[in-house]
């Protein structure tokens, strides 16, 4: 606490579940959206689209995440 307060940041607690403030839960809705529409039903297939997957995500989309969740990404 010392050491937050030193760097002039505020620690603040979120809410026990709350996926709107947390950026990686915006993200695994998407990929698990998007792996529903492959319908991969081998395991192989489900390898594929997994990687297929991280691909759906450019670069800015992160930025867009933490923005949305309230975070100030720069």
């Amino acid at each position: 606490r010392e050491a937050i307060g030193a760097a002039g940041a505020q620690l603040r607690y979120l809410p026990p579940y709350s996926p709107d403030f947390n950026p990686i839960e915006m993200a695994f809705a998407k990929i698990k959206a998007f792996l529903r529409k492959l319908a991969a039903r081998t395991i192989p297939g489900l390898f594929e689209a997994v990687g297929l997957a991280l691909d759906i995500f450019k670069p800015d989309e992160f930025r867009n995440l933490f923005a949305h969740a309230g975070y100030d990404p720069d």
